[in-house]
């Protein structure tokens, strides 16, 4: 759009046209591209699926896929052999002979979970050792603890001796 020329401005003459105003628009925020956003071009990766457990008869933990956060179940004989070797050592402390007898029943226990924990494939292996451990411990305290005492029973001046009849 073109404007008829103006007279030079003078003390009482016209006032010069403006210039065309444009309309008002408001500034754009700036938005930067997602550098982590895949390029359109670029083929997009499947869903993340549950890797598939092949277990072969052999109970491999590396049967279950890489970083797979599934574990066999526990030997149940594993818990209860902890359990039990750990009951028998206050028991052997007490000075009777109970608690070497739980002693042997819970190392008893321990080895018999190991032995399923080979053929099955099961978990719970340290806690079946520790179950074996325990309960031999406790077993043997329970006889130094019952050999103290009737050493100390037979050493007895007071004591009568079944011979002295």
């Amino acid at each position: 759009m073109t404007y008829p020329p103006s007279p030079p401005p003078g003390p009482g003459g016209p006032v010069p046209s403006p210039e065309p105003i444009q309309p008002y628009q408001p500034p754009q925020n700036y938005v930067p591209d997602n550098p982590y956003a895949p390029a359109p071009y670029q083929q997009q990766p499947p869903p993340y699926t549950q890797p598939q457990v092949h277990d072969y008869g052999y109970g491999s933990p590396y049967s279950q896929g890489y970083g797979s956060t599934l574990k066999p179940p526990a030997e149940g004989l594993a818990i209860a052999s902890l359990v039990i070797s750990c009951i028998a050592v206050p028991g052997a402390l007490c000075g009777s002979g109970f608690g070497g007898l739980i002693g042997v029943v819970g190392a008893v226990l321990g080895h018999v979970a190991q032995r399923r924990i080979r053929r099955n494939g099961t978990s719970g292996s340290g806690m079946a050792l520790a179950g074996i451990i325990v309960g031999w411990v406790a077993t043997m305290i329970a006889m130094v603890v019952l050999a103290v005492i009737v050493f100390a029973i037979a050493s007895s001046p007071d004591s009568a001796s079944p011979f002295d009849y």
